[in-house]
């Protein structure tokens, strides 16, 4: 339920002499057709990938399609497994609820806010009113193509292990939908990761700790571009 507002904070520390595209998550229900358009939307050579939460779904996917091309991989307050049964039955018990009118998205959204914030933040109305009119904008086709790509997901754990590029594991230390244990395991994995875990902050860690994820990036892509630097690519 989020749109490009989510990675806001961080376009300055994203954006200094480089090429920024915000991909959407919201169009499509396969996260193969969203990591397709996203490959087609980059100039040619080698990119710097990065994903949060969904996003971090459809980031391995662009890796899969685009593995050559991969400069850098950043994966922030998401997993790296398919989903579980017992997450793909609430993902469909919320959406047959939308779509029989059992619940409106609004009231899904507010029923997310105190899973997705560290308990300090659940009374940050300017936080909340950010993630309610993300969730209006996404809209409940686009939150309904959304669950149905995140309950399609493959299994990337094996696809972490052959990413030889600089990557950041990125989590809140108390993240309740994908739990810090995921980013763990991912950062074990990925042969070149730094895990960076993010104090009081849950899964929103770039609304709700911005600063700290800003330096984490920063730092990341100083990584990739002393890579790129390496091998004489261009960075995007």
């Amino acid at each position: 339920m989020n749109d490009e507002r989510v990675w806001s904070p961080l376009l300055p520390a994203l954006g200094a002499g480089r090429k920024v595209h915000v991909a959407p998550t919201h169009l499509h229900g396969s996260l193969n057709d969203s990591a397709r358009e996203a490959v087609a939307a980059m100039p040619p050579g080698p990119f710097a990938v990065s994903g949060f939460s969904l996003g971090g779904y459809a980031a391995l996917e662009v890796c899969r399609q685009a593995r050559d091309r991969i400069a850098g991989l950043a994966l922030l307050d998401t997993g790296a497994r398919t989903d579980a049964e017992e997450a793909k039955q609430a993902r469909t018990r919320m959406v047959r609820a939308m779509a029989s009118g059992g619940a409106s998205l609004d009231q899904i959204a507010a029923g997310f806010a105190a899973r997705v914030v560290h308990r300090s933040h659940v009374n940050d109305l300017e936080l909340l009113r950010l993630l309610a009119d993300m969730a209006r904008a996404v809209g409940s086709e686009g939150f309904a193509k959304q669950q149905q790509a995140a309950m399609d997901r493959p299994d990337n754990r094996a696809l972490l292990t052959e990413l030889r590029v600089p990557a950041l594991v990125l989590c809140g230390r108390e993240d309740q939908v994908t739990p810090l244990a995921l980013s763990e395991e991912m950062a074990n994995l990925l042969p070149e990761a730094e895990l960076v875990i993010v104090e009081s902050a849950g899964h929103m860690t770039t609304l709700e700790q911005p600063e700290a994820v800003k330096t984490a990036v920063a730092a990341w892509l100083r990584r990739v571009d002393g890579r790129v630097a390496q091998t004489g690519g261009a960075h995007r």
